[in-house]
């Protein structure tokens, strides 16, 4: 019987804006193909966090995710060399930066999956507990006070304060242990399966969405309530 469910992020709950609308928010005047070229590259080297992977991982990204400092400096250096062919050495760092800052705003991140909510919602009112587990560099649940999600969360496990992140089993077990259920009755719901399919070895069953953008996935979250039996709380008698 399931009766806890672990959540990822970024394309799982989340999505956030397109690396386009990411290196708009910069107002560089460059011209189109100048432009085009740019986005290509910071898509190809998987600067935007939490948008496509790089085509090619620099060594050490398989622990980016381990802490701010890493998080940070993995991101910028390679936004900072998608960016230098289009502008110079002398702004890359400042215009790094900024885009670094921009995507740990709530503007950054789309409004949740349609779905998220009501599902968040069903789930609480079924008595399941519900985690967030993320590879992330920085404290994501202000954006989840934003929307008015962070009540309906029981733990959030982040990979930055614990020191490890997906799939390796402790950021599952960690989880887990918060929710005070063995990982049997967990699920793990997430739309990357080599990371969040990690659960896996602990005897976590595993989900898969589609990081489709928001307008795309309605109700792609909708089919985890099938998976999940736990029966609605009663109210006490008397």
């Amino acid at each position: 019987m399931i009766r806890g469910v672990m959540f990822d992020f970024s394309g799982t709950l989340f999505h956030i804006e397109s690396v386009a609308e990411w290196f708009d928010t910069l107002g560089l005047d460059l011209g189109p193909a100048e432009r085009t070229a740019c986005i290509r590259r910071l898509t190809a080297a998987g600067a935007q966090p939490g948008g496509p992977q790089p085509v090619q991982p620099p060594n050490g990204w398989d622990q980016r995710d381990t802490s701010a400092e890493r998080h940070r400096d993995a991101y910028t250096a390679q936004t900072r060399a998608a960016l230098l062919p289009a502008v110079g050495p002398e702004q890359v760092d400042q215009l790094a930066a900024r885009l670094y800052q921009r995507h740990r705003t709530a503007d950054a991140w789309q409004q949740p999956y349609p779905d998220a909510e009501r599902v968040l919602k069903e789930l609480r009112r079924r008595g399941a507990a519900v985690a967030l587990v993320s590879n992330i560099g920085w404290d994501l649940r202000p954006i989840f006070v934003r929307s008015g999600l962070d009540a309906l969360v029981d733990a959030f496990v982040l990979s930055f304060e614990l020191g490890v992140q997906k799939p390796d089993p402790r950021i599952f077990r960690t989880a887990c242990e918060r929710l005070g259920l063995p990982p049997a009755e967990v699920l793990m719901v997430g739309d990357h399966r080599p990371d969040d399919g990690g659960a896996m070895a602990l005897g976590c069953p595993f989900y898969q969405v589609a990081p489709l953008p928001v307008p795309e996935r309605p109700d792609g979250l909708l089919p985890v309530l099938d998976l999940v039996a736990v029966a609605p709380k009663c109210e006490d008698a008397g």
